[in-house]
């Protein structure tokens, strides 16, 4: 028998292949008999295990990114290793064997458990949450197995804030064994591997090389999954590894489907994730095999994807066409996992939502509250509502149980009823018996999302904020700007300020101020906590001189995928008339206009056209005498909504302000009733103080002929009888409308020039300038006469410009619409004329 002589060249950056010198003829014999009879040599050749840990390998080394920052998104602390030469050699040969592509994984989807060294790219929230509850000196203090008791109590504090984006939004899938089938499960594991039997593994490899069968790899796929998590990436830079995967590559075809499903679970495990070009091997594969295979394994192979940590957009989309075909084989189970992979992937074709939603409806009672939760999450993530009918059952589902939902499910749960803006006022009030008792077991970001719904609809409860304000001190550090600016928002929005008010504005504040740097990459969030600021008043110039600088304004306007012009110019707009002080950047003269003149063309198609602010301003012409009396515009454009303004002079007299209206008319002189049906008989009967009885010739519209006939001949009964001459006190007509002299006067005069003056007085502090708001209750939070915070601030403001400012709210407003001319026109000047008292 000859022998064998094995050499190898150190540090080539080729195949690496040993050179063979035979001395004799030698037995040709088949690669698994040849196997067999090398591994026991090969064992001494090698030495200790390649992938072996050294004794210290609880020494910590920091593994720092040099070059780009976001080419390793999940980068973690890792132990110090004895590596043999022998993987010095062949790490140059794997990186030609496989194409190494950073992972796109984002930072919060890796669980870290050591503090990460990373870039401003990367979010700071993981880093410093582990940074807290792995502080070195904690380690240290851990001794006999137990934590100290002020360890132990920091460390379940900040446990809570710890939000894994891979595993908590899998939660459901462990509460009913139909998911087995559907989903990856990481904790499902044959025995593990030693790491003996982890090296004879990629020493067969080396040997079989293209021998190797589709069963060969599958089988070795699949075994050095089994090895210990730590020794997995010591596997992964090894070259006969990366021969493995070049050879699954080539086989793929050949694979059944069975097959492919088993090693694509075994490449999971391994978390085999940086190379782009084997994946998209793979991805491709599976596209090829999709009309092949049932709901299950498509939902499995997706959820494989997703347990990746790797998008695949190609799989996903052939995946939704598969189900929009079939969608009525859908079990619940099914159902419930292609509405998270949905969520995942964060897109949806509309049409298919539709249909999901359908077949939802019909699963709903045999859902659990976690599967609710999960399918909430689902639509919510891919953008896509419930109907309000489905939206209330949702409600009153958890709203029976709210106990037991977790707090996880709960979240979504809100975040849904944020996205459809559902009031239901029973799940909302058993939220505010609920919620404040766990909010000190909720993380800092779903109490922001929980607070969040309740001002989007709206929706104050005193409960719930004070138990979230008092979160706040301790716990701010966790925030991330996105965080603050929401939390800023909820709070102000729904204009409430909390006992601790003082603590919790200016802790958010301090937290803004450290966040500075993620503003760079997400400025819409500088400017909502902003005006979140100004709506209670609260205006930190170091901060509004950031925003309102060249750069910051450029970056908002430019590069910001939103729409922050508006936000910008209601910043502006508040630091002018409530900062005289300041003197900081201002926004540009030109961008303040072309703000202005966008808002102000939303405001006269859709604000000032509706029809309780249409009926105001023509009552408010015919009872002052004119449209150029009543201006029908932005006052303060910053404010986004518009008010009917009035002037008078100091003795109750109105002023012109609106000669623009004139305009509109016919350059002739024109002459106009003054809104009251006279006719000859009236002023007949007037003069006579008679009240004779016949009807009017004319009436409004909506006023019957019997109605319009009583009101006349009341008139006279109250008016008349009681004698026309000076000084005459209040008489009124039965539907409210107050007799005066003026208005004896217009009934006798009968026509009035519109031409009349046109010009106000020379001093300013001779007018008094009315500010008239017609609100809605979606200014108000719900069921209450609270303002929202916007148009509390807005208020404010108008009285800091010089402006009286009355209200016709909605409450009183809205039912008199129903009623007659003479009931509105009563109700009008009363508004008006006390509001000059």
């Amino acid at each position: 028998m000859a022998a064998v002589i094995w050499r190898k060249l150190r540090r080539r950056l080729c195949d690496c292949r040993a050179y063979l010198k035979p001395s004799g003829c030698g037995e040709v014999r088949n690669p698994e008999e040849r196997i067999k009879g090398v591994n026991n040599k090969q064992d001494a050749r090698y030495g200790q295990p390649t992938f072996c840990l050294s004794k210290d390998a609880s020494v910590l080394v920091d593994y720092k990114v040099n070059s780009d920052p976001a080419a390793y998104s999940s980068t973690k602390r890792r132990p110090k290793q004895s590596v043999p030469s022998e993987v010095d050699d062949y790490s140059d040969a794997f990186s030609l064997l496989l194409e190494n592509i950073p992972s796109n994984v984002g930072i919060k989807q890796v669980r870290n458990a050591y503090t990460v060294i990373c870039s401003r790219r990367l979010s700071s929230v993981r880093n410093t949450l582990l940074e807290l509850v792995y502080n070195k000196s904690d380690e240290m203090q851990y001794t006999a197995g137990h934590w100290p008791a002020s360890s132990k109590q920091k460390l379940d504090t900040d446990i809570v804030e710890i939000y894994d984006t891979k595993e908590d939004p899998r939660g459901f899938q462990k509460l009913r064994d139909a998911y087995r089938d559907l989903c990856f499960d990481s904790s499902e594991q044959g025995e593990p591997l030693s790491v003996e039997e982890g090296q004879k593994i990629l020493r067969d490899v080396s040997f079989l090389k293209s021998s190797l069968t589709p069963e060969n790899i599958v089988d070795f796929f699949c075994r050095l999954s089994r090895l210990p998590g730590e020794q997995h990436a010591t596997v992964k830079t090894d070259s006969r590894f990366a021969m493995l995967c070049r050879y699954s590559v080539g086989n793929q075809a050949a694979f059944t489907l069975q097959q492919l499903l088993q090693l694509f679970e075994a490449v999971v495990r391994l978390q085999v994730s940086s190379s782009q070009a084997l994946l998209k091997s793979y991805e491709s594969e599976f596209c090829r095999r999709v009309w092949d295979m049932g709901f299950s394994q498509l939902l499995l192979v997706a959820d494989l994807w997703r347990c990746l940590g790797r998008g695949a957009p190609h799989y996903v989309e052939i995946l939704l066409s598969y189900t929009a075909l079939r969608w009525r084989e859908l079990t619940m189970p099914q159902l419930v996992q292609l509405l998270y992979v949905i969520g995942e992937n964060r897109r949806a074709p509309p049409e298919l939502m539709q249909k999901l939603e359908m077949l939802l409806s019909t699963h709903l009672e045999q859902m659990n509250l976690e599967e609710v939760g999960a399918v909430c999450l689902g639509f919510f993530k891919s953008k896509s509502g419930f109907s309000e009918q489905l939206m209330k059952r949702i409600g009153d589902k958890v709203a029976a149980r709210m106990e037991d939902v977790s707090n996880y499910s709960l979240v979504n749960v809100m975040k849904m009823f944020r996205y459809t803006h559902v009031d239901h006022l029973p799940f909302l009030q058993r939220l505010g018996e609920v919620v404040p008792q766990r909010i000190p077991s909720i993380g800092t970001q779903g109490v922001m999302h929980i607070v969040l719904a309740c001002a989007s609809l709206h929706f104050l409860d005193e409960r719930i904020l004070e138990a979230a304000a008092s979160k706040f001190p301790s716990k701010v550090h966790y925030c991330r700007s996105k965080d603050v600016a929401k939390y800023l928002w909820s709070f102000s929005s729904l204009n409430y300020e909390p006992e601790n008010a003082e603590v919790v504005f200016s802790s958010l504040t301090e937290q803004m101020q450290r966040k500075m740097h993620e503003f760079q990459r997400f400025p819409e969030h500088l400017l909502t906590g902003l005006l979140a600021l100004a709506f209670t008043g609260r205006f930190p110039h170091h901060l509004i001189d950031i925003a309102l600088s060249p750069p910051f304004v450029q970056l908002a306007t430019e590069e910001s995928p939103f729409e922050l012009k508006k936000d910008l110019f209601t910043l502006d707009g508040s630091v002018a008339i409530e900062c005289p002080d300041y003197s900081g950047h201002r926004l540009p003269l030109q961008l303040q206009q072309d703000v202005a003149q966008m808002l102000w063309d939303f405001a006269r198609q859709d604000i000032c056209v509706k029809p309780e602010v249409l009926e105001a301003a023509g009552l408010l012409q015919v009872m002052l005498g004119g449209p150029q009396f009543v201006k029908n515009h932005l006052i303060l454009p910053h404010t986004r909504s518009a008010d009917l303004e009035v002037h008078f002079d100091t003795s109750g007299q109105p002023l012109p302000l609106n000669p623009e209206a004139l305009n509109e008319k016919a350059q002739k002189p024109e002459f106009k009733f003054s809104g009251i049906p006279v006719t000859d008989q009236l002023i007949s009967q007037l003069a006579k103080c008679r009240a004779g009885g016949s009807t009017l010739k004319s009436q409004p519209d909506h006023v019957t002929e019997g109605e319009g006939e009583r009101t006349t001949q009341n008139v006279l009964r109250t008016g008349v009888e009681g004698g026309v001459r000076t000084g005459l006190n209040l008489k009124l007509f039965r539907s409210g409308v107050p007799l005066t002299d003026s208005l004896l006067n217009s009934l006798t005069n009968t026509k009035i020039p519109i031409e009349r003056a046109t010009t106000q007085p020379q001093g300013t502090s001779e007018i008094r300038k009315l500010a008239i708001q017609i609100t809605n209750r979606n200014q108000y939070c719900y069921g209450t006469h609270i303002l929202l915070g916007l148009h509390s601030m807005k208020r404010r403001q108008l009285i800091k410009a010089g402006y009286v400012v009355v209200e016709l709210p909605h409450w009183e407003w809205f039912p008199l619409l129903k009623r007659t001319r003479s009931e509105k026109l009563s109700y009008l000047h009363q508004k008006l004329y006390n509001s000059l008292d």
